[in-house]
């Protein structure tokens, strides 16, 4: 039976993790590389690492920081943020990510995750799509969750998935930071749509909303979130060794 991940998130801003709520009022919290080595030495199975003003600020991610921060783990390293072209792409990969992570620049030019799956392989393109409820309809939003596109969510990311998008985060901008758990009528609602690794993303407050997620959809492969493990309410060991006693498989 495949594992299932606990994947901690970096959102990054002038080169600090920061942290809020429904993608607003963000605070301090961390350097991205210290916290990184903490993570990756802690039980982590994967790290995020997302420069969150990069599209809307219309610039390039920030690289130097994000070498440091490679050069530092042992884990897999997915990183997103201002991602429009393929040389952006290989700008990434060669600072040391695994995975790119691909939001807006996707939605500027859906071209780009088909031409980057079949130049770098499907496994190394994650769509990281930010979904809201509008009008009792999940629409995509871009630019951090600033901008509403009018695209109906499911549809869109079925899409990028036939385009080739080798795995799927789903950040409900609905639950973000809120900790009232994640937002499993929209994970269902995508887990069922596609048949590639959806990331649960948005809303976990404590270990008990993990169980929850993989019990109630076992579909879903990793859970990922940012404040309860930056200001340390859950420690990643700890959850680790709950799912297990939920007799869900994970990696300890």
């Amino acid at each position: 039976m495949i594992t299932k991940r606990i994947i901690p998130c970096l959102d990054v801003r002038n080169g600090r993790v920061v942290k809020g709520t429904n993608f607003q009022g963000l605070q301090d919290v961390s350097s991205p590389v210290e916290l990184g080595k903490f993570y990756s030495d802690n039980g982590a199975d994967e790290l995020v690492f997302y420069d969150i003003t990069a599209s809307a600020e219309g610039r390039k991610l920030f690289t130097d920081i994000l070498t440091k921060v490679a050069s530092t783990i042992f884990i897999p390293l997915t990183v997103g943020g201002g991602i429009n072209t393929l040389d952006d792409f290989d700008r990434v990969l060669k600072c040391g990510a695994d995975k790119v992570s691909v939001n807006s620049g996707a939605i500027r030019d859906p071209q780009l995750v088909y031409d980057a799956a079949r130049l770098y392989g499907d496994q190394c393109v994650v769509l990281s799509a930010d979904v809201k409820r509008v009008d009792g309809q999940f629409r995509v939003f871009a630019k951090g969750g600033r901008e509403d596109t009018g695209m109906e969510a499911i549809s869109w990311i079925k899409r990028c998935v036939d385009n080739g998008a080798g795995e799927v985060v789903l950040n409900s901008i609905d639950t973000d930071g809120v900790k009232g758990g994640f937002d499993l009528e929209m994970l269902e609602a995508v887990s069922n749509a596609v048949d590639v690794p959806v990331i649960a993303s948005g809303g976990a407050g404590c270990a008990e909303d993990f169980v929850t997620l993989f019990k109630t959809l076992p579909k879903v492969d990793a859970g990922l979130a940012a404040s309860i493990f930056h200001f340390g309410q859950v420690k990643i060991p700890e959850l680790k060794q709950l799912l297990k006693e939920n007799n869900i498989p994970v990696r300890l």
